[in-house]
């Protein structure tokens, strides 16, 4: 799997962190900076799970705890910074670009990348059930290497 994020903590960086967290009316803990700064500092989009987000904060230094960084990015979630992927059920990534766009799942390493919205054209949806509306459409273009 590829090692994300990489993210320097630079002053910059924690800066750019905890405004992010400020802007979305979070207090900004040491932990939740920690994470803010390694998800944003630079100001490029992430997709991270919890163990990749878990092993870059330990690699920095942090004392977190695994179940810190699962409610923590869980309130960023809830917050509006951040969005969950559900990949097959059972793998979830979270993503710090929170407009509707489509993903690809690299099934060889198990990465989750942008897929280019503008390429991508949804003609038509099934109706909503009676009493149901669609909250979301979440497409996710799984890919392996060719053989």
């Amino acid at each position: 799997m590829r090692k994300q994020p990489e993210t320097e903590m630079t002053t910059e960086a924690v800066q750019k962190g905890t405004d992010w967290l400020s802007g979305a009316g979070l207090r900004p803990t040491r932990q939740r900076v920690a994470l803010a700064t390694l998800l944003v500092g630079d100001g490029r989009n992430r997709h991270v799970t919890a163990e990749s987000l878990f092993a870059a904060v330990k690699a920095e230094g942090e004392s977190v705890s695994l179940a810190t960084v699962y409610n923590t990015l869980r309130a960023f979630c809830d917050a509006g910074l951040m969005q969950e992927v559900t990949v097959d059920g059972t793998r979830s990534y979270f993503d710090t670009n929170t407009h509707d766009h489509p993903h690809f799942f690299w099934e060889d390493d198990g990465h989750l990348t942008d897929a280019p919205a503008e390429d991508m054209v949804i003609s038509r949806l099934p109706d909503a059930p009676d009493g149901a509306e669609i909250a979301s459409v979440d497409v996710v273009i799984r890919l392996r290497k060719r053989s």
